[in-house]
């Protein structure tokens, strides 16, 4: 397995708009997603292995996260043509066969990934109520092999401190996965 860091976009950045289908051809937008106190943008695919090792943990979050009135969202934008399970149907069976309680969308241009300058699977951006990027980084410390029970512990505490409306440590630790497979 190759390892790609997240690139780590500043603190601060506004969320890039968005208008993306999921798997059944539902648009779905960034303004409709973000909740009260923020959105979680996750880029993800369902054939990478660092993705496949957090499934359980991302489910679980997807029915948490509105105990934090925020929205979540996956979104993948690997070359299906190259890498056919993350093809909008795929999705769709990824999505159902692991309960994920969020939007799985596709970004076929590519163009959404590069706005939010993603470079791996997962990659995590958390916005905070007024689109502005809080925390970018790891779930948690497990990776697929290290015995690091799945957690979202990083997540976790962010949410926890957009809904306290306190400070989110800005020492962040990158997330490492898959490279996202550009055309």
């Amino acid at each position: 397995m190759s390892l790609t860091p997240s690139t780590m976009l500043p603190l601060g950045t506004e969320a890039p708009q968005f208008n993306l289908p999921n798997g059944e051809g539902e648009q779905y937008n960034l303004d409709q997603l973000v909740k009260t106190n923020g959105l979680l943008v996750v880029f993800m695919s369902n054939h990478c292995p660092y993705v496949i090792h957090l499934a359980e943990g991302l489910a679980k979050m997807s029915r948490d996260i509105k105990d934090y009135d925020v929205g979540m969202v996956g979104i993948s934008a690997n070359d299906v043509d190259a890498y056919p399970a993350d093809s909008p149907q795929n999705m769709v069976i990824e999505a159902q066969q692991r309960g994920y309680q969020f939007p799985y969308l596709y970004d076929q241009s590519q163009q959404i990934a590069k706005a939010y300058d993603a470079a791996c699977t997962p990659d995590f951006y958390l916005f905070d109520g007024n689109k502005k990027l809080v925390y970018r980084g790891q779930f948690d410390d497990s990776r697929p092999g290290n015995n690091i029970a799945v957690s979202g512990s990083h997540i976790y505490n962010a949410l926890q401190a957009l809904k306290n409306k306190t400070t989110i440590d800005p020492a962040q630790q990158p997330s490492v996965g898959c490279n996202i497979k550009w055309r």
